[in-house]
C-alpha cells in the first residue's frame, strides 16, 4: 500500500495545506468538493501542488510533520522541485 504526503493550495497560491493519506485521488477529490469543514474548505485549498509517496505509513506521518514545521520559503522550494509552475497536479484526473 502507498501512503502520500501532499500539499494543497488555493488558486491564488497564498495558502498551503499539508496532509497525509493512503488514497491521494479520493482525498484530493474530498478537498475539491469541500466535503469536510475545516482549513482547506475555509481557505479554498483545491489545487494539488505537491505530493510524494512511500510504502510506510509511519514514514508518511513523520514526513508530514517535518513539512508542517518548515517555514513557508522552504515549502515553496520543495514545491518548486516537482512543480515549478505551481499547476494543479490533479487537473487531468477524473475527479
Amino acid at each position: 500500500m502507498n501512503y502520500y504526503v501532499y500539499i494543497m493550495s488555493n488558486p491564488a497560491r497564498t495558502v498551503l495545506y499539508t496532509g497525509v493519506t493512503n488514497d491521494l485521488e479520493r482525498r484530493v477529490q474530498s478537498h475539491k468538493l469541500k466535503l469536510e469543514y475545516g482549513f482547506t474548505r475555509r481557505y479554498n485549498c483545491v489545487d494539488l501542488v505537491y505530493f510524494e509517496d512511500t510504502d510506510n505509513s509511519y514514514s508518511a506521518i513523520e514526513r508530514e510533520k517535518q513539512i508542517k514545521k518548515m517555514r513557508r520559503a522552504k515549502k515553496e522550494t520543495l514545491i518548486d522541485v516537482l512543480n515549478k509552475d505551481r499547476v494543479d497536479l490533479s487537473a487531468n484526473w477524473n475527479i
